[in-house]
């Protein structure tokens, strides 16, 4: 951030803070903190320093030529201009990345980075209201997004002020945790005690919940590093308000406020938001020994694990409102899976291991941290996905950035700190959850401990533990045994099955000697009095295995996974002949060969298989062939350019699918949405002519156009490469059900064709069907055109799609 190297902030002086928190007792498990923890692996020691390299540099870069840091100093009154950006929620771009920097600066000090740091808090803190109040599209009056918060301060519940709170108070303990600098601190605490004093129970104060939920745990770090009780006071009255509708404010499943939590037992709603509120409310329950709280966010947890919980450890099945579908809603085209989901449901399953010692939080954890999450940044750090669909035709490729950028600076936060994850104690007990090559130097119960892990995870299951007390001692270590490494890919859940079991049992050996060890709560549990240079020697099935998905599960129905360890493989159009992956099937326990591939996407481990494939031929009918496929971890697909890709892969060829056929004119036609029918400005949709078959009008599994609710018609454009004559239009229309208001069939439609420079309505004397569950057709006089427009009127209040469509000629 140049142009402001020069600011500099004079720090408020307050009392120094408190480590230690008096309401957590010996009986707590508490994380090892990941500064204690020095990664010597290769696949997460890249990806740490790739994420300090490029990841947090990028990303700050794209702060600064997008306007995050000048709508601080628009308000700071350091410059003047118009506020930029499109949403009320843009200066969490900045508190993330601050957050991802000051976790690496702790490990690899870097005194530029520092440096930069001290000048874009010193911006902050000048931007800052003197009241504490912090929110720069408010303070800056942005007209443009006076939608978002309204006239004032805290006007609406949407406004996101309470998620840039939140955000900004997470990087300010992570930045006095890594550097012991108060500068940042001390504005997230001015702002704090305005939140306590506008927000809460009492009488003249706001009565509402947060509306993004973040400010929950973000308020309860606040807590942990200073100790002031009202903060996790405040954290415990936010989610107490959710659900309420105290000062009348309207309840919606989109941000879980449907109901008070204690009611509630269906994960719905957006996804980021639901992983969010209930890690907060985790927390809340821990610190304050909150036994309902603690069992709502347990029902809660156990809806999404056995029912929507997508195989790659990522949530939220739907990108209309970035959020869930009903129960078993799994969909893998139009899945979304947003990066920020699989980040807040590591951060979920992370508390819930802590405020139990259950390993099953921990698997969950796993497999989202090695697929849902990786899966959202390239391996170079710089392009990121928003959303991580299952299935692709080829058109998804990660991005430098994007208008709503919640993901990138997400990603450098979280890949900053995976260490943490890895160890917890509790008094004499040590848990070992994730196994990683690394040197740690642990405290167990006032034991001093060095602690070295040998081992090549997730490629290899073999895995050395050498344990250096600095005196002998006695404790338990706790190994956690992976689910997978069973019979079940989801611990407690049959959701997922494996179609067979591991050839092999794990092996635990201590000093070379086999031991019998006690698995309790998902842990190998090992008591003995430990002496310096014991080494325990684990070792972990690593054959790739068949998944199948619950009968509930319908888009999964005769298709498998294949997973190999904590990791998910997919099949990419480019390890195949064709560059085409869903004419592709694989029999069930087909063989499959693990072969680790050094130059291979920065190395991975590749499998390969005996695969069939189906086509079309010349009178119509289907043909069979073998052919050999690669497949490689889902976190690595789209690293080498746009190809088709898919994770649950047809078992027989019933389920495979032909290439569209090229000889209907819909093959042909490019279609489009127009956006100025003066000015015939346009842009190019996917999903309405790609010939995947529909079952309803309900069938939101495969891609499909959609209409978000709007006033004004729509008005689609089908385009020929040439001039065509043309008669019917089909339109299959769609009508679900949706949290964030519906899909329903369509008031009216009719069709244009063009003429010249001109539209004119087609000759249609029998009308226009509007069908459910078929194709409406509207037949017309014959005209030779090059294009057609398909203009939609929706119904009030309600969305519309089309799920395919076709143009006969």
């Amino acid at each position: 951030m140049k142009k402001y190297t020069l600011f500099i902030l004079t720090p408020l002086i307050f009392a120094s803070c408190r480590q230690a928190d008096k309401n957590l007792d010996d009986t707590s498990i508490s994380a090892v903190p990941f500064t204690q923890i020095q990664l010597t692996d290769d696949f997460w020691t890249s990806r740490i320093e790739t994420n300090r390299t490029t990841s947090i540099p990028s990303a700050f870069h794209q702060c600064e030529i997008n306007g995050r840091f000048d709508n601080f100093a628009i308000a700071a009154g350091i410059i003047k201009g118009e506020h930029k950006g499109d949403f009320p929620f843009d200066d969490t771009d900045p508190y993330k990345i601050i957050e991802g920097a000051s976790y690496s600066l702790a490990v690899n000090y870097d005194a530029k980075l520092d440096a930069y740091l001290d000048s874009i808090i010193g911006l902050i803190a000048s931007a800052q209201e003197p009241d504490g109040y912090l929110t720069t599209c408010v303070t800056n009056k942005c007209e443009r997004l006076k939608g978002w918060w309204g006239s004032g301060r805290w006007e609406k519940i949407n406004s996101h002020e309470l998620y840039n709170s939140g955000h900004l108070y997470e990087a300010a303990v992570a930045h006095y945790q890594s550097t012991g600098k108060r500068t940042l601190l001390d504005v997230a605490i001015k702002n704090a005690d305005l939140v306590c004093n506008v927000f809460g129970p009492g009488e003249g104060q706001k009565h509402t919940p947060s509306g993004h939920p973040i400010i929950e745990m973000a308020l309860v770090k606040l807590y942990e590093v200073t100790g002031d009780d009202k903060y996790l006071s405040e954290a415990r009255y936010f989610v107490e308000e959710t659900g309420r509708g105290t000062d009348g404010h309207k309840l919606s499943q989109y941000s879980q406020d449907h109901m008070p939590i204690l009611e509630q037992d269906e994960i719905v709603g957006h996804a980021v938001r639901a992983g969010y509120l209930y890690s907060g409310v985790v927390d809340v329950a821990s610190h304050l020994h909150h036994a309902q709280y603690m069992q709502a966010a347990t029902r809660i947890w156990d809806n999404m694990a056995s029912k929507k919980l997508y195989i790659t450890g990522g949530i939220g099945s739907r990108g209309d409102g970035e959020g869930f579908g009903p129960n078993y809603e799994l969909h893998n085209h139009t899945g979304y899976c947003e990066t920020c989901a699989s980040i807040a449901n590591v951060y979920w399953n992370q508390r819930m291991f802590l405020a139990t010692g259950d390993a099953r939080y921990a698997d969950v954890l796993e497999r989202a941290l090695y697929n849902g999450v990786m899966s959202g940044v390239s391996l170079g750090g710089d392009r990121f996905f928003y959303d991580n669909v299952l299935a692709s035709e080829g058109r998804e490729s990660r991005q430098a950035w994007f208008g709503c950028a919640c993901c990138p600076g997400n990603i450098t936060r979280f890949v900053a700190s995976v260490p943490k994850y890895m160890y917890a104690t509790q008094g004499r007990n040590l848990f070992v959850n994730l196994y990683i090559a690394s040197r740690s130097n642990i405290d167990i119960n006032g034991t001093k401990l060095e602690l070295t892990q040998t081992t090549n995870y997730p490629w290899d299951g073999n895995i050395s533990l050498t344990l250096r007390p600095e005196t002998p001692a006695t404790f338990t270590l706790k190994l956690r045994l992976p689910s997978w490494a069973g019979d079940s890919p989801v611990p407690g859940s049959d959701l997922y099955s494996f179609a067979t079991k591991p050839k092999d049992a794990y092996t635990v050996t201590v000093n070379n000697r086999p031991i019998t060890a006690t698995v309790k709560d998902g842990y190998l549990t090992i008591n003995r009095k430990w002496i310096d240079g014991d080494v325990i020697q684990l070792t972990l099935p690593m054959e790739a295995r068949y998944v199948t998905a619950n009968e509930h599960v319908a888009t999964n129905r005769g298709f498998n996974a294949i997973q190999r360890g904590p990791v998910v493989y997919c099949m990419e159009g480019v390890d195949t002949d064709d560059r085409h992956v869903f004419n592709k099937y694989i029999p069930t326990n087909t063989p499959l060969a693990a072969t680790f591939e050094a130059e291979t996407l920065n190395g991975i481990v590749e499998l390969s298989a005996t695969a069939g494939e189906v086509s079309r031929t010349a009178d119509g009918g289907i043909t069979e062939r073998n052919t050999s496929v690669k497949l490689i971890p889902y976190s690595t697909w789209n690293n080498r350019g746009n190809a088709e890709m898919e994770v649950w892969i047809p078992a027989s060829a019933e389920k495979a699918r032909p290439q569209p056929d090229t000889s209907l004119l819909i093959a042909r036609t490019s279609v489009s949405i127009v956006t100025d029918t003066e000015k015939d400005r346009k842009y190019p949709v996917y999903g309405a002519t790609d010939q995947w078959s529909v079952d309803s009008s309900a069938d939101n599994a495969k891609p499909y156009l959609s209409l978000w609710r709007q006033t004004q018609p729509y008005t689609i454009e089908y385009c020929f490469p040439e001039a065509e004559e043309v008669r019917r239009l089909q339109v299959y229309w769609m009508e679900f059900e949706h949290y964030d208001g519906g899909y329903r069939l369509p008031r009216s439609w009719h069709v244009q064709y063009k003429a010249g420079n001109t539209w004119k309505d087609v000759d249609a004397s029998h009308g226009y069907e509007i069908l459910k569950d078929a194709f409406s057709t509207a037949d017309f006089s014959p005209v030779k055109t090059t294009a057609l427009r398909l203009i939609v009127e929706l119904q009030d209040g309600f969305s519309g799609g089309i799920a395919e469509s076709n143009v006969l000629n």
